[in-house]
């Protein structure tokens, strides 16, 4: 159960992420509330997942998966850049997330 804490805790954070860019410098309420939910799940899952987990793989994981989804987001929703370099980066962060699980 701690692995799904995990990824939902991820997921938030993204949220979170995409949230942040949608408030416009949190002057937009529903926007702002939403992100401030975001924050508070994603915080109270991780908190559940490291119950269990070793700190070092919950925390990184979690972040790994922010960073991968907040960049991915930023491309599909914001029309933020895509390149190869961008891409093969994002491609070795998720190898590192591999192999923090399998480690």
């Amino acid at each position: 159960m701690a692995w799904v804490f995990l990824v939902l805790a991820g997921l938030c954070e993204v949220g979170w992420a995409v949230g942040l860019k949608m408030t416009e410098g949190f002057t937009r309420l529903v926007p702002s509330l939403l992100t401030a939910l975001a924050m508070i799940a994603s915080l109270g899952l991780l908190g559940l997942a490291l119950r269990s987990l070793p700190l070092g793989v919950g925390y990184g994981i979690w972040v790994g998966i922010g960073t991968v989804g907040a960049a991915v987001a930023g491309m599909a929703l914001f029309g933020e850049a895509v390149s190869v370099v961008k891409l093969a980066s994002l491609g070795l962060i998720i190898v590192g997330l591999i192999g923090l699980k399998i480690g």
